[in-house]
């Protein structure tokens, strides 16, 4: 699934984490990959600097690491929530053209 770097769909990853009980909040801090996940409190905490695209990155980044109760969630989040979950995360798949390259080399 692709989406576009856009401030509504900061705004629909932003109800996916409020309907999961998740509050996220932009602050300031040393943060090593730009965000922080406090699990008890369910608060994501990440780099007030960020632009949109890195918020974006980050929220789904931390969406593959927390648990989500898909029953909380409504019809429409739940079905943003499984597409988000079936696209692959960067790094994970190789492209075509580095599956070329590791072709051409054997």
């Amino acid at each position: 699934m692709s989406f576009k770097y856009t401030p509504n769909t900061l705004k629909k990853m932003e109800g996916l984490f409020d309907e999961a009980r998740y509050m996220i909040r932009y602050e300031k801090g040393n943060f090593n990959s730009g965000y922080c996940i406090l699990e008890d409190r369910r608060v994501v905490v990440i780099n007030k600097f960020f632009n949109t695209e890195g918020r974006i990155n980050a929220l789904v980044e931390i969406l593959s690491s927390i648990t989500v109760k898909e029953e909380e969630l409504s019809t429409e989040m739940l079905k943003w929530y499984h597409q988000l979950k079936a696209r692959p995360q960067a790094g994970d798949a190789e492209t075509d053209e580095e599956a070329n390259k590791t072709e051409e080399v054997k």
